[in-house]
């Protein structure tokens, strides 16, 4: 299979990283404007696919059992222009909460299956279909309610990626008391919809795409976490978990998203205060429309290849940041390093005999164990300590726990 051994100011081809990727979930990086290329190197080619067991997501380590139940959602106020008259932005979202009595729920796919199927067949690795893992969340349990209402934090996936594509943190969050709302965006992913419709990035024409527009997907899902304290915005109305009607707090909200994901996170941020917390992952932050205003609010990122030092957007942005900020990076990392590709390139790489050195050039250097507790970590200690004000100090300085961790100035 032939890959596309570069990362452009455009976004490598969607191809080219999924046939990367191996349909583990790295999907395209983002890019919006034109600029120069960043080496990144081909992996290699798959062999036939051997007898394997279902690849497996780490659990999350927080005390609590976790639920999760899909929402099918319509936003009236944007139409849609490209399903025509009559037609508004259609979008996906999976609620991740803490629950109780788990036992008789069944545990949710890492992605819905006619999804991952695209998902693979864009690729042709149809064949990987039956090793897609299962997820921490059991669909439909119900809420566990403590007497207080959960804060909430929405995700924002990376361009041509899928929602479940950062599972591993949001299973974590959930696991620790929030309730985590992952967001699918329309034309730019792969999802399943309740009446059996399956949908791919677009491929031949410009779509509702950008960084604005996955930002206003999240301020409209704010609009239904609020909606969520007494009515049920699922348009189909289908039956939510028991608990789950007012058990989210709007008062306490926060976002994050990787790559593409990571910019709309930025621009929502910047223009919606209901947002108290933003959190990017290795967001380039290259705004359509321009960068405008300062924010006062907590703002932070976890860099890779889009740093500060490299790329003026970054530099541009981090400069607008006029509250609590932290810049980090793990050494090693690489642009698909803060997400699942962690936990299940490995496993890949060894069904396919891969060596070590064709794992790095796929997932760099650092070590996947440490990459999968750090991103379980700091997104957590982020917004415990600034959406429940709970300090643990991880966020202070460099830690023995993560040498890999370095604070950029």
């Amino acid at each position: 299979m032939t890959t596309t051994p570069f990362i452009s100011r455009k976004g490598i081809s969607r191809r080219g990283m999924l046939g990367a990727a191996l349909a583990a979930g790295a999907a395209v990086p983002l890019a919006v404007t034109a600029g120069p290329a960043r080496a990144h190197p081909a992996a290699p080619a798959p062999a036939p696919a051997p007898t394997a067991t279902r690849l497996m997501l780490p659990a999350p380590t927080g005390p609590h059992p976790v639920g999760t139940v899909q929402l099918h959602l319509v936003d009236r106020s944007r139409p849609d222009a490209i399903a025509g008259p009559g037609h508004f932005r259609e979008l996906m979202a999976t609620v991740w909460y803490p629950a109780r009595d788990v036992g008789r729920y069944p545990v949710a796919p890492w992605m819905p299956a006619g999804a991952f199927q695209a998902f693979l067949a864009d690729v042709g690795f149809s064949d990987l279909a039956s090793l897609g893992p299962l997820t921490a969340g059991h669909v439909g349990a119900p809420v566990l309610r403590t007497g207080r209402r959960l804060p909430v934090v929405v995700f924002s996936h990376g361009a041509h990626s899928h929602q479940g594509d950062h599972t591993v943190m949001v299973q974590e969050l959930a696991s620790h008391g929030y309730a985590a709302v992952t967001v699918a965006h329309q034309y730019d992913t792969y999802t399943e919809y309740p009446d059996g419709r399956i949908a791919v990035p677009l491929r031949d024409r410009q779509g509702p795409t950008l960084p604005g527009d996955f930002a206003a997907d999240l301020r409209f899902v704010l609009d239904c976490v609020e909606q969520l304290a007494g009515r049920n915005p699922d348009v189909d109305r289908r039956e939510l978990p028991a608990g789950l009607l007012g058990s989210l707090d709007p008062r306490r909200m926060g976002a994050f998203g990787w790559s593409k994901g990571g910019t709309a996170t930025a621009c929502a941020t910047l223009a919606d205060e209901r947002i108290r917390a933003g959190l990017s992952l290795d967001g380039p932050m290259q705004m359509n429309p321009p960068l405008a205003g300062d924010l006062d609010r907590p703002f932070m990122m976890m860099s890779a290849a889009f740093t500060r030092a490299t790329d003026p957007e970054v530099a541009a942005f981090w400069s607008r940041l006029r509250g609590w900020r932290l810049d980090i990076r793990a050494q090693g990392a690489v642009h698909i390093s803060y997400g699942d590709n962690e936990a299940l390139f490995p496993q890949v790489a060894k069904a396919y005999g891969w060596s070590a050195q064709q794992l790095q050039d796929v997932i760099g250097t650092l070590d996947p164990d440490q990459a999968v507790k750090i991103q379980q970590a700091y997104p957590l200690a982020f917004f415990d300590e600034h959406l429940r004000h709970r300090r643990s100090h991880l966020l202070d300085g460099p830690s023995p726990a993560f040498p890999a961790v370095t604070f950029l100035p």
